[in-house]
């Protein structure tokens, strides 16, 4: 059955494609949803782009026809776009406590006026699209169906995991470590199994369960290759200390794999390794040019206000993370002077016929320009060639501003994005609608991506704590 949509303006600046997403169904659009778009439409965030993107796309539809009388919209099955006023007459109509005159109310007074009409013409049912919690239960207590807008969302429920267990024979994962490789098909428990590529697969021994074997899935070949990388890798401070930390270095390691995810609540080392396996690569064995890191600037809590300084001055608080985590990995600890010594002079570097000086601190690599950290505003507009990006807070991003950083990546370049789907402070996103987790979903079983979940935490005993029971 046909039926009529009303959207609010959530729905539109939060994806300016929205008008296509209903199919053969009519869709309403309220006059007021119109101004407000219009005063967002100077706004320099995604909110003022989307909104422009959304005017542009009316007045594209106007050209078909009269808006107020409804025009067929480009790209959906037959559906058709409607711009309508509110009527005051059903404005008087709400409950007292609904008469203000509101853009709240008016889009509800606009819902409703479609309804009591349809119930007149035998027009089809009415149901209003806002990703406003409260609008949805002000509809309910009038009578009117309300639903989210789903359309870009993603069940965190069951969300990719990355990795998979599987049984074999103590043959079998013998035959994987000295062959370098066994076709998936020769294992009877991989019979009806959808495994993505780069998927990371624990082998257990049938006989005995506490005999394991780590491998990752090889898409283009069908078959499972054991863990190479992130066994020889020398990071210094850093080694994983579990199952998925190592698969996930295996993956960072991997210049194959161009675009990584990597989900975990805090402590379970996701920046960390990250930044640990992009500064191997770019200051040891010289894959990349520059490790570029980034995230968005978005605060907990209350805002501080504008900060004095010079723009690096700005951005110090919201880099603070980043900086620590670097400070971490190139201090001054006896393991990191004795790589800096002699040693040096004829390691990794010099393979490479350079005669680039050992990693330092971060102030260091950064006049070398080997390092950049700069906030994710300024990435629009950029090419990113030959650099391994790390994008930390990744749970923060909307799906457009995913797209517009992965599409700036160049010829050679790594990108990764690190995250915690239910730690967000972007108040226009949650866990299922966030960049983090549809870009897992878009890239699943691309042999180019891969993804990680992190499970158990690292940091320290009492972080681990606070995350499970707080």
């Amino acid at each position: 059955m046909r039926k009529t949509f009303v959207l609010d303006t959530n729905v539109l600046l939060h994806d300016p494609q929205a008008l296509t997403r209903f199919e053969d169904n009519a869709v309403v659009i309220p006059i007021e949803v119109v101004e407000e778009i219009d005063r967002f439409k100077k706004d320099p965030s995604e909110k003022g782009r989307n909104a422009r993107q959304i005017s542009r796309l009316l007045d594209a539809l106007r050209e078909k026809g009269n808006l107020a009388d409804g025009v067929p919209i480009d790209g959906s099955s037959g559906g058709t776009l409607q711009v309508v006023f509110c009527r005051s007459e059903t404005l008087a109509q709400l409950p007292p406590e609904l008469k203000g005159g509101s853009g709240d109310n008016n889009i509800l007074a606009v819902a409703l006026e479609q309804l009591r009409s349809g119930l007149i013409a035998d027009q089809p049912p009415v149901v209003l699209v806002t990703k406003d919690t409260n609008l949805r239960i002000k509809a309910d207590a009038v009578g009117l169906t309300a639903q989210d807008y789903t359309t870009d969302k993603v069940d965190i429920a069951d969300l990719y995991a990355g990795v998979s267990e599987l049984t074999a024979s103590a043959t079998a994962m013998e035959t994987l470590k000295q062959e370098g490789g066994l076709a998936l098909a020769s294992l009877p428990s991989a019979s009806g199994s959808e495994l993505q590529a780069n998927e990371g697969v624990t082998l257990v021994d049938e006989a005995q369960p506490n005999h394991t074997l780590l491998a990752r899935f090889e898409a283009q070949g069908q078959r499972l290759v054991p863990l190479q990388r992130s066994t020889r890798a020398r990071l210094g401070k850093v080694a994983a200390r579990n199952r998925e930390q190592t698969f996930a270095l295996d993956l960072l390691l991997d210049p194959s794999v161009q675009l990584l995810t990597l989900v975990g609540k805090a402590g379970t080392g996701k920046t960390l390794l990250a930044l640990a396996a992009g500064l191997h690569q770019v200051a040891d064995e010289q894959l990349y040019e520059r490790l570029l890191v980034t995230r968005p600037v978005i605060s907990l809590g209350k805002e501080i206000g504008f900060l004095p300084g010079s723009l690096e001055e700005k951005m110090g608080p919201w880099m603070q993370p980043i900086i620590d985590n670097l400070d971490f990995l190139l201090g001054n600890s006896p393991e990191d002077e004795g790589r800096s010594g002699s040693k040096g002079a004829s390691g990794p570097a010099n393979r490479a016929g350079t005669n680039r000086a050992p990693r330092s601190n971060w102030t260091d690599l950064k006049g070398m320009g080997l390092l950049e950290v700069e906030a994710i505003s300024y990435i629009r507009g950029r090419s990113i060639p030959r650099q391994y990006m790390v994008v930390d807070e990744a749970q923060n991003l909307t799906p457009h501003e995913v797209k517009t950083i992965v599409t700036r990546v160049g010829e050679g370049t790594k990108i990764v994005f690190t995250g915690d789907p239910y730690q967000i402070d972007n108040p226009y996103v949650d866990a299922e609608s966030n960049g983090l987790t549809w870009l897992v979903e878009r890239f699943k079983g691309q042999p180019l991506a891969g993804h990680i979940t992190l499970i158990r935490g690292e940091r320290s005993e009492l972080a681990e704590l606070a995350a499970n029971l707080l």
